[in-house]
């Protein structure tokens, strides 16, 4: 017979052990970025086509705790494109817009668990947000999960995985549709829990989407037994955007109505937290 006592001392550490561990967590509480946990991301070149180049500038990388952390736990990581006309990189290459792009390589990185991050988008047509995790090597073998991708339309998100066999237009994808008052510009949380047989898609507490080994290993071998860290950007324009919306000027995949939010300061990806969880 279990006594009450012994009962609640049972339960309680059940809970314990089922507790996951908080293995990388940001809310983004300081002044400024902490770059203990991130690394902000320079290049030269752009793939995809697209339109911007990555600097380390407080100009595209800040940390707010003003307007923008509205509905936010503490402060808010922004990410912020600006129009910069004639821009060149180190290598000559010209761009006319700069923007940030965040990672996590060889400070953390996760094989399976939950990686989770809440966020706030911008709507504008050629706008390419994205929040997701990379393998270190050879891309695709290495393996890419898309946790949340945008095209700057308010009323979808996708998920995608990227491997040997089923990269670039990828089988493994999916889009999710929000409600027109819950669109991407309001706060969500969207996340993968990653197993080493599965992984689960879910925007807030919907599952949007759901692979298993054996999905991916109709196409390819599965790329999702090695450690992954964590990207954070905002590209603008290229080859996803411009198969979705079509628009060659003034420039591929970007309209002038989205260069313009991006003259007027209104073209924000918010981050509230990012985590990583492991049982």
């Amino acid at each position: 017979m279990v006594t009450g006592y012994a009962q609640k001392a049972k339960t309680k550490a059940v809970n314990s052990m089922a507790k996951p561990d908080v293995i990388f967590f940001d809310d983004f509480s300081g002044t400024t970025l902490d770059r203990s946990k991130w690394n902000v991301i320079v290049t030269g070149f752009t793939v995809n086509n697209e339109q911007q180049a990555y600097v380390d500038s407080a100009a595209t990388i800040y940390i707010s705790h003003k307007t923008e952390a509205a509905g936010a736990n503490n402060g808010v990581l922004v990410i912020e494109p600006r129009f910069s006309s004639g821009y060149v990189t180190k290598e000559g290459k010209k761009f006319d817009f700069i923007s940030g792009r965040l990672d996590t390589r060889d400070k953390v990185a996760f094989t399976y668990g939950t990686a989770s991050a809440r966020m706030k988008l911008p709507a504008g047509t050629g706008f390419w947000p994205a929040f997701w995790a990379l393998g270190n090597g050879k891309w695709p073998d290495i393996g890419e999960i898309d946790i949340m991708e945008n095209v700057g339309e308010p009323d979808w998100t996708g998920v995608a995985l990227h491997g040997p066999g089923y990269s670039g237009e990828t089988p493994l994808v999916n889009k999710f549709y929000l409600k027109p008052d819950k669109d991407i510009t309001q706060w969500h949380v969207y996340s993968v829990d990653w197993s080493k047989d599965s992984l689960i898609f879910k925007v807030d507490d919907t599952i949007v989407y759901r692979a298993t080994r054996p999905m991916v290993e109709n196409y390819g071998k599965w790329s999702f037994d090695n450690p992954k860290f964590l990207i954070v950007n905002l590209a603008l324009g290229g080859a996803y955007p411009f198969k979705i919306n079509g628009v060659k000027t003034p420039y591929n995949g970007i309209p002038e109505t989205t260069v313009q939010l991006i003259k007027d300061r209104k073209a924000k990806v918010l981050v509230d937290w990012v985590k990583v969880t492991r049982h």
